[in-house]
């Protein structure tokens, strides 16, 4: 029997077929898309292919936030401070212009080599961070910019430093901002989408997933030491709780599935960049017309209604 997620992606793909390709190349390979997302949901992938996508997530040469902004923004201006204790470098902030269109630009940065990875602290933010980034979002809101936003964290750090500095406040208020921003907003989960700090950027009209990111409340390790003690396990808790892209647009918490490049996204930046430019100007294109009190009813209802229970 199709479950909803099939049910919505059928119903989308039999509208778009009966158009005029108006939009010409763009529409045709959005048909491509959903046809590629049913495929994935109706094929159940293994536990070892469910891994393989945590691995893929987790490359060392997958493509970060600031290799998009290269490739896709023209104009690029980084904003730097939270304008109380400091600069986080694990989240860059910027405006520039995608396809033409100024968009504000939030999104985790992890580092390449030994010396930027301690810089950015792996990706994983301080509640500074999470001040710049909503610094960001008002300046966004003020002046009528839509928001894009890339996600790739293991999670927030858990140090007793961002604790001491307020992270789970920072976490909450980043994620009300963005309940209540009068712009559209867009996410995109790049590579790991771990818990909280994840979220804290992701609360958004759409969110999309690359084919090989990951999506979920804690690490495969994570869960696998507190189910079995354990994190040797993290195969089996991987398979257990399906953090996959596929997966996650069957349950309702992302919105659609970003193709990437044969054998993941560090093969090509540049085929990356273009598809995930293309998935983002769409989403964009078709938010750009809904009224704003409709854009936050809708966003709120939305992720309001995850995880209830029929």
């Amino acid at each position: 029997m199709a479950n909803d997620a099939e049910i919505r992606l059928r119903d989308r793909l039999s509208k778009l077929s009966g158009l005029d390709l108006l939009r010409g190349a763009r529409l045709s390979g959005e048909l491509e898309r959903l046809k590629r997302q049913l495929d994935r949901i109706e094929a159940d992938p293994t536990d070892e292919e469910i891994w393989s996508k945590v691995e893929l997530a987790r490359h060392e040469e997958r493509p970060y936030t600031l290799d998009y902004v290269e490739r896709l923004f023209e104009d690029w201006f980084e904003l730097h401070g939270d304008r109380g204790r400091g600069d986080d470098a694990a989240l860059v902030a910027g405006i520039g212009k995608l396809e033409g269109r100024t968009v504000a630009l939030v999104g985790h940065q992890k580092g390449r080599d030994i010396k930027e990875r301690s810089n950015r602290n792996f990706g994983m933010a301080y509640p500074e961070g999470y001040r710049k980034a909503m610094r960001v979002m008002e300046i966004a809101e003020r002046h009528g910019f839509p928001l894009a936003t890339l996600v790739d964290t293991p999670g927030a750090y858990p140090g007793v430093a961002a604790e001491q500095h307020g992270q789970g406040g920072a976490i909450a208020r980043s994620q009300a901002v963005m309940a209540r921003l009068k712009v559209p907003t867009v996410a995109c989960i790049i590579g790991e989408g771990g818990s909280g700090g994840a979220v804290a950027i992701a609360l958004a009209d759409t969110v999309l997933m690359q084919e090989n990111a990951i999506y979920s409340v804690i690490s495969p390790e994570g869960c696998a030491a507190i189910l079995w003690r354990d994190a040797g396990e993290r195969q089996k808790a991987a398979a257990a709780f399906k953090p996959d892209a596929a997966h996650c647009l069957e349950l309702g918490v992302i919105d659609g599935i970003v193709p990437e490049p044969v054998g993941g996204a560090h093969e090509s930046h540049d085929e990356a960049a273009r598809l995930l430019g293309a998935a983002l100007a769409d989403a964009f294109d078709e938010l750009e017309n809904v009224p704003q009190a409709e854009l936050r009813a809708r966003r709120r209802q939305k992720f309001r209604a995850m995880g209830v229970l029929a």
